[in-house]
């Protein structure tokens, strides 16, 4: 959520940004007027407070005194009619101006590019060199079936369409990837392990920004205000809800594995092949508090941090940094990692990695006191993911897929695999010898 205060000093900053990014610059306009009806009355308000006490406190002399205080009373009585009516007015400029502040996105950086969609992201840097193959290379869905490590069919009666059931090697390949990226990111980038609750309450929904704007993305819980998280950045973040940190346990680093629940409402008729945009998935998530002062700073290096895992996996990738309309709603700085999938002849988003700056904190009350007794700041929040694990076990099946059909592991997997190297076609499935 935006500063009132930023509003009213600087209106046309964010009057901009909305233009930019193709929203109603009016709702500027909208909040000043319903805030100016707030602040109005509320000055209105409090005088009249204070004429009733004035009132109120010469009501005992004026009765000593032996005069009739009918009239007084009388005042009194019409004074609190009108300062209950102006309290009424006073909350409903208050909400229509709240509301409207619930909306509005937040302020991007000035280094990100202006654009309407991703076709406007630009590129940063590249690693590596896709891989060559002597053979055309298939896409995930028909490797993990061939291989017999899926299940698309059963998931679908299990639960429905976008679910997937991982068996075998590749759900053993799935947990390799969890524990790889988890341990990766405590021992040697600084953060500490956390596993989250998978439900949470409207509150935290609110805090992290997925509510009310983005309510049909969400999976609710019938007949409560609780909620599947979309990502463990919810839990993760709202740990801190309306408290006060000190300045010197910032910067914190929290790493949380979840599996994520997702609607996909908007995504009808995208990706609705095989792993890659379905209702459940597993995530690897980094979240920051910082201070003001650090965060792009901080938000470099966790894109270097979830960079270390396609690196140490061996797996092609671009760093796009996000054009203004594709940012979303709470980043004002975001960059996404793509890997070359072969087997879709595309790049394959696997981690965004955003800067909410203080907008995230505004929403769930997070502060921190820059310095003894010194009035609390809020904090500002960062997230990225460290990876999806899904759709890293997607690319590690495209990339390192082999001429007879086999999958190899790379070799920093290869132990929390137990020592296996590849993964088989199932013999069935072998070519016979001729």
């Amino acid at each position: 959520m935006l500063d009132i205060g930023l509003i009213r000093s600087n209106p046309d900053l964010v009057r901009d940004s909305l233009r930019r990014r193709g929203a109603d610059a009016s709702m500027v306009d909208q909040i000043l007027a319903a805030d100016e009806k707030r602040r109005a009355t509320l000055t209105e308000m409090e005088k009249l407070k204070h004429e009733k006490n004035v009132a109120s406190e010469s009501i005992p002399r004026l009765k000593k005194e032996g005069e009739d205080v009918s009239g007084i009373v009388a005042e009194m009585r019409a004074l609190g009619d009108r300062i209950k009516a102006l309290e009424g007015e006073v909350a409903e400029a208050e909400s229509a101006r709240d509301e409207l502040l619930k909306i509005i996105p937040n302020i991007p950086h000035e280094s990100v590019p202006d654009g309407d969609d991703d076709s406007a992201n630009v590129h940063i840097r590249s690693w590596g060199q896709p891989y060559e193959y002597s053979f055309t290379p298939l896409p995930h869905w028909d490797i993990a079936e061939r291989l017999d490590i899926v299940d698309f069919e059963r998931a679908v009666k299990i639960a429905g369409s976008r679910f997937v059931l991982m068996k075998g090697m590749g759900a053993r390949l799935e947990r390799a990837l969890i524990n790889f990226m988890l341990d990766l990111h405590t021992s040697q980038h600084g953060y500490t392990e956390v596993l989250p609750p998978y439900i949470v309450n409207d509150k935290s929904m609110f805090g992290t920004g997925q509510l009310p704007r983005f309510e049909e993305d969400l999976f609710k819980c019938r007949g409560t205000e609780l909620y599947l998280i979309p990502t463990s950045e919810v839990p993760v973040t709202n740990m801190y809800r309306d408290e006060i940190l000190e300045a010197d346990q910032l910067p914190i680093y929290f790493s949380g594995f979840s599996a994520c629940f997702r609607s996909e409402a908007g995504a009808a008729g995208r990706d609705t092949r095989g792993m890659l945009r379905v209702h459940q998935f597993q995530k690897v998530e980094l979240v920051k508090f910082t201070s003001a002062e650090t965060s792009y700073e901080e938000l470099d290096k966790m894109v270097q941090d979830a960079e270390k895992v396609l690196q140490i996996l061996e797996i092609p990738y671009r760093v796009m940094q996000i054009c203004l309309g594709d940012l979303g709603f709470t980043p004002s700085k975001k960059f996404d990692l793509e890997y070359w999938a072969p087997g879709q002849n595309r790049w394959v988003e696997v981690s965004s990695c955003s800067n909410c700056t203080d907008f995230q904190a505004r929403r769930a009350n997070i502060r921190y006191r820059p310095a003894p007794r010194a009035k609390p700041e809020f904090v500002h929040t960062l997230n990225g993911s460290g990876l999806a694990v899904g759709r890293t076990l997607v690319a590690i099946l495209e990339n390192f897929q082999q001429p007879d059909g086999s999958v190899k592991i790379p070799k920093a997997l290869q132990g929390y695999m137990g020592g296996v190297d590849v993964i088989p076609l199932p013999a069935a499935k072998q070519p016979v010898a001729t």
